[in-house]
């Protein structure tokens, strides 16, 4: 049986916050953030790497691929030394027992089950009465507690419940065996001050609440979550439920990488509220915020989740300025414009000395130390890669190789690839396009077509040739540095109604060959995903949205 920490056998988490990363349950929700097995064991491997407490690794109930990434993640990256590693279950056995045997293999598991709380939920998604739900919480807390040791409940949509009733339910499900209550503002409706009194409730209100931790899972409809959380932490909640670069249903999640350094900027601040002196200078988490930026890079590349450039911490203008009162300030103090310094969340402007004469070796080290740990034959796909973009630019940067590592090695298995592309355009020219694909039973297919750009003549070419009907609903370019010679990262979606929304990415300093390969990408992702019998991803998608928190 897994086994964990409670708050009964230690106060640890009482001055500290703890972070509970759901990216890869809550985050996954998002339209086209769909990640196979491999791609949540990476960003569950770089989760570890960042700190976090807690890893929300999945629904297991929700399909046999769910069940299947969150057992993975439990064996590999749920060490005595790692992360807890939980899966969501709604309060029935069932999913109670999946989740049970998916987090078994990790060190320490824990089981988050939850029941709606509020009259809407009760009235018409439940059709259950107060009564019931009082009676079904415990009965189903007792249940997974009797499979691991480490219970999470929680109340959804706790923050359009009436306190009274919410207060019965905490108490029943404490009473229980649930270590930790957690209270979802499931719509992104609380205000920050709401919020803060709705967990000063709990606090004074729930008679056994010293014996759980109080934590918080917020939806950022309104632009508040972040907000809603701090105000959380200083009237007593200590776990924060929260994905990187703030992914998620609908508007997202509150972002990991915001609190983080909110917490950390503002030390000083939150130490009061955590017991501690205000002086103090240790940190108020785990996390280890030089691993921020290439985790957000990750979870950005591999789900198909742009960075907007003006995104707190993370984005591309976070540390950027234009204004020349703001140039001349920082260059002669940053703290005059800057209130935390890039390195200190693992941005560097570093570039290696390598060149089309370099070596695997050279290569190899500096991936290790942008803590990438490639085997034998991803370490040659790579430096292929990095030998073809050496003959193209004369400097490489890490962000380059970052690049070259996440098109090259982490993507979807291919049923179809991309063996040739040509164009031909101008502002006189009907855009035509050549594409030759590799099919499934390894047949050369080549066909050409015209369209309004190259970008579009390229795609039409593929889809008669492939011929898996699909809508495209994005398509977007940004590029990896600057210069002339910088990497297009091109990133699309695409929708099918019996897939639901699915991503491609790639990165190539000709754009149309990234155009191309990213629409392959999501077509395989597509591909697959017809394939497997009497299983659509929209069904699975529906039952993970009737779970949002």
């Amino acid at each position: 049986m897994s086994t964990s920490v409670t708050p009964q056998e230690s106060n640890v988490a009482q001055d500290r916050i703890i972070f509970f990363d759901t990216t890869l349950r809550d985050g996954e929700q998002s339209p086209g953030a769909t990640l196979n097995v491999e791609q949540k064991l990476l960003i569950a491997q770089q989760l570890a790497r960042l700190g976090v407490d807690i890893i929300e690794a999945g629904f297991p109930f929700a399909s046999k691929g769910d069940f299947h990434a969150v057992q993975e993640i439990a064996k590999l990256v749920g060490t005595e030394n790692g992360p807890t590693i939980c899966g969501l279950a709604r309060a029935t056995k069932g999913d109670i027992d999946a989740a049970a045997e998916a987090v078994k293999p990790a060190a320490k598991g824990r089981i988050h089950t939850f029941l709606a709380t509020s009259d809407i939920h009760l009235e018409y998604k439940l059709r259950k009465t107060r009564a019931e739900v009082l009676a079904i919480v415990p009965e189903m807390v007792a249940y997974a507690k009797s499979k691991v040791a480490d219970v999470e409940f929680s109340p959804e949509d706790a923050g359009r419940s009436d306190p009274e009733f919410l207060y019965q339910v905490l108490e029943a499900a404490i009473a229980a065996g649930a270590s930790t209550v957690n209270i979802p503002d499931t719509v992104g409706y609380l205000t920050p001050s709401e919020f803060g009194a709705l967990i000063k409730g709990i606090k004074d209100n729930v008679r056994n609440i010293d014996q759980a931790i109080i934590s918080v899972h917020g939806h950022n409809d309104l632009g508040l979550a972040v907000a809603n959380f701090l105000e959380a932490a200083k009237n007593g909640a200590r776990q924060m439920e929260c994905t990187i670069n703030g992914i998620g249903e609908r508007a997202g999640n509150a972002a990991l990488e915001e609190l983080v350094m909110a917490l950390h900027v503002r030390r000083a601040y939150f130490n009061s509220y955590l017991g501690r002196p205000a002086e103090s200078t240790a940190p108020l988490c785990n996390i280890d915020t030089k691993q921020i930026y290439k985790t957000s890079r990750l979870v950005s590349n591999l789900t198909g989740m742009l960075v907007q450039p003006n995104k707190a911490i993370v984005g591309a203008n976070a540390f950027a300025h234009e204004s020349g009162i703001h140039q001349d300030g920082v260059l002669k103090n940053r703290l005059t414009y800057e209130i935390m310094d890039a390195q200190s969340i693992g941005l560097t402007d570093n570039l290696i000395v390598l060149g089309k004469l370099s070596g695997r070796n050279a290569l190899s080290s500096r991936l290790k130390e942008l803590g990438f740990e490639l085997s034998e034959q991803e370490l040659n796909a790579a430096f292929v890669r990095f030998k073809e973009l050496a003959d193209k630019k004369r400097e490489i940067s890490d962000r380059d190789l970052e690049a070259i590592v996440n098109d090259e090695i982490r993507h979807a298995p291919e049923a179809f690839k991309l063996d040739h592309v040509q164009v031909s355009c101008g502002d006189r020219a009907i855009p035509t396009a050549t594409v030759t694909v590799v099919m499934p039973d390894g047949q050369e297919i080549t066909d050409a077509s015209v369209g309004t750009g190259p970008v579009d003549a390229v795609y039409k070419a593929i889809n008669r040739i492939v011929n898996v009907p699909n809508q495209l609903i994005e398509y977007s370019v940004q590029s990896v540095t600057a210069g002339i010679d910088a990497l297009g990262e091109v990133t699309i979606r695409l929708k099918h109604p019996d897939a639901g929304t699915l991503s491609g990415h790639s990165a190539n300093t000709d754009i149309i060959v990234a155009s191309a390969r990213a629409y392959l990408s999501a077509l395989n992702k597509l591909y697959f995903a017809l394939q497997t019998p009497n299983t659509k991803i929209s069904d699975r998608d529906t039952l993970k949205r009737e779970a949002a928190l």
